[in-house]
C-alpha cells in the first residue's frame, strides 16, 4: 500500500492576510465578517480568533469563487455596503 500524503495550506493571521492584499488588518476583518472575503472565525465567545488561507483570498479577490453563497445558514455576519 501506498502512504499518501496530503500538504495542508497553513491559516495565516489577519496581519498577514491583510499585508498579501494590500490593505489595513481592520478593513480585512470588516469584510471577512460581513462575508465579502472568506475567512475562519475560531472560537464561539465574543471576541473570535479569525484565521485565513492566502489561496482562498486570492481566489475571492480574482473573482474565482463566491464564499457568501457558502456561507452556513447558522453564520449571521453583520452586512455593510462596500465600494
Amino acid at each position: 500500500m501506498g502512504e499518501t500524503s496530503i500538504q495542508l495550506e497553513p491559516f495565516v493571521s489577519p496581519s498577514e492576510a491583510a499585508q498579501f492584499l494590500s490593505i489595513r488588518p481592520r478593513q480585512l476583518l470588516e469584510l471577512a465578517r460581513a462575508n465579502i472575503l472568506p475567512g475562519h472565525p475560531i472560537g464561539g465567545g465574543k471576541r473570535r480568533v479569525w484565521r485565513f488561507r492566502l489561496s482562498e483570498l486570492a481566489a475571492s479577490v480574482s473573482g474565482g469563487v463566491d464564499y457568501r453563497s457558502a456561507v452556513p445558514d447558522g453564520h449571521k455576519a453583520r452586512r455593510k455596503r462596500y465600494g
